[in-house]
This record gives structure tokens, C-alpha cells and sequence, in this order.
């Protein structure tokens, strides 16, 4: 029912909406982040502390499965080097009806911003590097979901 997988390697869309889709229910959503170009970004790098981000990950998915009627909850997120328009991040979840389907998946996204512990440095094309910080908009819509 929960799927959490963290790794270098890409992901297949496609094949992770089937898995979804074969654990039963009408409705899924899915969210997929990619390295956006703003123009002067040649890489991405993504950094974790395994054991962290895993339980982060399982305790967010547990929460969703806890507050909306899911069937299934895929996580895949990418860490290493990244390169504009590389997929990062893919949430699906699988539920009986729509809402759940889309609140859940908005949910996950929201606390993966927040709570899981990704570290992300922009690699510039002029050979600047700089660590993202959290943006206060992110936390904004993370504690939108305190329940």
C-alpha cells in the first residue's frame, strides 16, 4: 500500500501509476517535480541522511493514509546530480473518490517541502553554488494542514 523509494535513478511515470492503480479505487492523483530553467542553472545536486529521509517519508505517508481513505501512496524521490528538466520528486496516490486523491497527494507535497530532510545545492552556469533554503511559502502551506 505504501511505496517509498529514494535513489539516483529516474522513475517511470507510467509504471508507477499502474502499481497505484492495481491496489484497488477510482481516483488517482499524481504530482511530479522536475528541475525547473531559470535560465543560468546547470545542475541540481540532492543530498539526504538515508535512515532521516526514510522515516520522514513513511511517517508523512502513514499520516495521509491515516487522515484520507487511501488505497495506495507511492514516494519516489531522486537525490545526486540533476540537470535541468530532470524529473526530482513523484507522489501518486490511489483512493475510492477524487478529493481524497488530490488532498492526499497535495498533503505529501507539501510536507516533503517541509519535513523531509533533502538538502538541495544549485550548481550555477557560472560555477556558483548555493543551498536552498526553505521558503517561507512552503511552511505556509505545510501548516495549513494542521489538523
Amino acid at each position: 500500500m505504501i511505496k517509498i523509494e529514494v535513489g539516483p535513478a529516474d522513475f517511470d511515470i507510467g509504471a508507477e501509476t499502474q502499481h497505484v492503480a492495481g491496489q484497488g479505487g477510482g481516483a488517482i492523483a499524481s504530482f511530479v517535480g522536475q528541475v525547473r530553467d531559470d535560465g543560468n542553472l546547470a545542475s541540481l545536486e540532492l543530498e539526504h541522511y538515508p535512515a532521516m529521509t526514510q522515516k520522514a517519508l513513511r511517517e508523512i505517508a502513514e499520516k495521509a493514509v491515516s487522515d484520507w481513505t487511501l488505497h495506495a501512496v507511492t514516494i519516489v524521490h531522486r537525490v545526486g546530480k540533476l540537470s535541468v528538466g530532470d524529473n526530482i520528486v513523484l507522489v501518486i496516490t490511489g483512493s475510492d473518490h477524487r478529493q481524497a486523491a488530490i488532498e492526499a497527494c497535495s498533503f505529501i507535497m507539501d510536507k516533503l517541502k517541509t519535513v523531509a530532510p533533502f538538502w538541495k545545492k544549485e550548481i550555477r552556469a557560472d560555477g556558483a553554488v548555493k543551498w536552498i533554503e526553505e521558503r517561507a511559502s512552503d511552511v505556509e502551506a505545510s501548516e495549513k494542514w494542521q489538523r
